[in-house]
């Protein structure tokens, strides 16, 4: 939805289906209706959280774009988590505790008249001038003199010559250097998902207060953000990949040695994963929104959010492992984040690069060069033969 109508309209398409859908939950009948309207909930939320980090991204400098990533989208998300537990304290009863979540989506409203469409979107679709317009705006907000001529006429060209082309979730696929990097940045957002989720989910078992834990748990992001914020900032993105996942998995390996008699080590040492984890996090979205182009970017953002999904699906699975052995969990999930701390170093660097706007422009992965022109003049080509067939 968000590559082919537009960033703002998917946007608060989904932010309208969250909001719709929680205040419905709250006359839920029974626990079967309460679990088909919460599908929508999350269906919602999971895509206005891709659509606005990428929205943010193709509008932002490079240097803001770092700031925005980290502080603006990830530690408002921890604010929230942070949030949640003081407000279930002191609200039990679930049907009322529905009433603030639901009530929060109101505060979108005015928003649709402040945020506007992605400059990067309209071009590609070929919307010059609304695209101009944008960046004068921006221009002025800011005190800065827009050039006279902000597009130049082979830009313009280009941007019409694109307008036409269409593309969908199969063009992800035809391209064995697209496909690598799909499949790869995918495995990594499994990987990442599966600690961050299991570990989030793990706070009600672990000694002490059940909220007092999950406060905690939320606490310990803020600072993890801003440790993301000059990961990204200062460093290669394999650099920060890697140190992340190395440090998490390391830490959270640590806890099957720490004695039973001390469980408060162990529950600092779980912190610290998920401090690592959580810095994980914040560096594989800007990873992948900065190696895939403005046409499929969105697409792209979706297809290894939802492989994440499928793992989170199976955090809770993760967890129950315990009972046979306690530090399983543990193990699996250690393991995990360092083997994903190896393997992003075959993905391309995009630290200081330019965003990629056409399927050409993308970055290669090793071993898929060879090939890699031919295959975007098919795509292109195929593009070009669906807008001809509807012609």
């Amino acid at each position: 939805m968000s590559d082919r109508f537009g960033r703002k309209p998917a946007l608060f398409t989904t932010i309208i289906i969250q909001t719709v859908a929680t205040f419905i939950q709250i006359f839920s009948p029974n626990w079967e209706a309460f679990s088909i309207i919460f599908f929508f909930v999350g269906a919602g939320s999971v895509s206005n959280y891709v659509i606005a980090y990428v929205l943010g991204i193709e509008i932002l400098s490079p240097g803001v774009r770092v700031v925005f990533s980290s502080l603006g989208v990830f530690v408002s998300s921890a604010i929230g988590y942070m949030l949640m537990p003081p407000v279930a304290y002191f609200i039990r009863e679930w049907r009322w505790l529905l009433v603030p979540m639901a009530g929060s989506g109101l505060i979108y409203i005015p928003l649709w008249w402040v945020i506007p469409e992605s400059p990067r979107w309209l071009l590609s679709q070929g919307r010059v001038e609304e695209a101009e317009a944008i960046l004068r705006d921006a221009a002025g907000r800011n005190g800065v003199e827009a050039p006279e001529v902000i597009f130049t006429p082979s830009e313009v060209e280009d941007a019409l010559a694109m307008r036409d082309m269409k593309h969908n979730i199969l063009d992800v696929m035809r391209s064995s250097n697209m496909l690598s990097i799909t499949v790869l940045c995918s495995l990594l957002w499994m990987i990442v998902s599966c600690g961050y989720f299991a570990l989030i989910l793990n706070t009600s078992n672990l000694n002490g207060n059940p909220y007092i834990n999950c406060f905690l748990s939320g606490v310990v992001e803020v600072p993890a953000y801003f440790i993301a914020l000059v990961l990204l900032r200062y460093c290669s993105r394999h650099l920060c990949q890697s140190s992340t996942l190395f440090l998490g998995g390391t830490v959270i390996l640590f806890i099957n040695i720490v004695p039973t008699d001390l469980p408060g080590l162990a529950i600092f040492l779980e912190m610290v994963g998920k401090f690592a984890i959580t810095a994980a996090f914040c560096v594989v979205y800007s990873v992948t929104t900065e190696l895939f182009p403005t046409v499929v970017r969105n697409m792209a953002m979706g297809t290894c959010s939802m492989a994440a999904r499928i793992v989170t699906i199976l955090s809770p699975f993760i967890i129950y492992l315990g009972n046979n052995y306690k530090y399983l969990p543990y193990i699996l999930i250690g393991s995990l984040a360092i083997f994903g701390g190896l393997f992003c170093f075959i993905l391309p660097e995009s630290y200081g690069r330019v965003l990629p706007e056409t399927i050409s422009q993308m970055q290669q992965i090793k071993g898929c060069r060879c090939n890699t022109d031919q295959e975007t003049k098919n795509i292109d080509s195929k593009s070009e033969f669906r807008k001809e067939s509807k012609l």
